[in-house]
């Protein structure tokens, strides 16, 4: 599952076995509590897979905890039929021709390669240029624009 702040060049990959509601609730657990600490609210733009709902956190932690965890974030899914979510693809085809473009043998190994990768993406800051725009004079349709750097 991959996170990002593509306007400040940060990026975080965690591999995990599936894409489960529970993984899914941990990950957002890390981006609250070890990620952004000391954000008050944390923006989520997802897509509309159905894991990626307030109700993972329940399935995952007690309700105290939980809802402490919903109420840090901000929830915004993407349009099913926009392109909103060219940003995170452009990402993962970069993580893919630089990091797995070979066999992975194995999960930890994946795992230490992801961490190389990401490690050294963030270092140099690599940003996405990503700008929405919805032109005034074409009522029904929008731009989405995405240049990564």
């Amino acid at each position: 599952m991959r996170q990002s702040r593509p306007l400040e060049g940060w990026r975080h990959v965690k591999v995990t076995d599936r894409h489960t509601a529970v993984d899914y609730a941990h990950v957002l657990k890390d981006l609250a509590d070890l990620h952004f600490s000391d954000a008050r609210t944390i923006v989520l733009l997802q897509d509309n897979l159905n894991t990626h709902c307030k109700a993972s956190l329940y399935e995952a932690f007690p309700a105290a905890e939980a809802r402490r965890l919903v109420e840090r974030f901000e929830w915004h899914y993407t349009p099913k039929h926009g392109s909103w979510l060219d940003l995170a693809e452009s990402e993962l085809g970069v993580l893919s021709s630089q990091c797995l473009d070979r066999r992975i043998p194995d999960k930890q190994t994946l795992i230490d390669e992801i961490a190389a990768w990401e490690h050294d993406r963030n270092a140099n800051h690599t940003k996405a240029n990503w700008q929405f725009t919805t032109p005034t004079h074409e009522s029904n349709s929008s731009t989405y624009t995405l240049q990564s750097d």
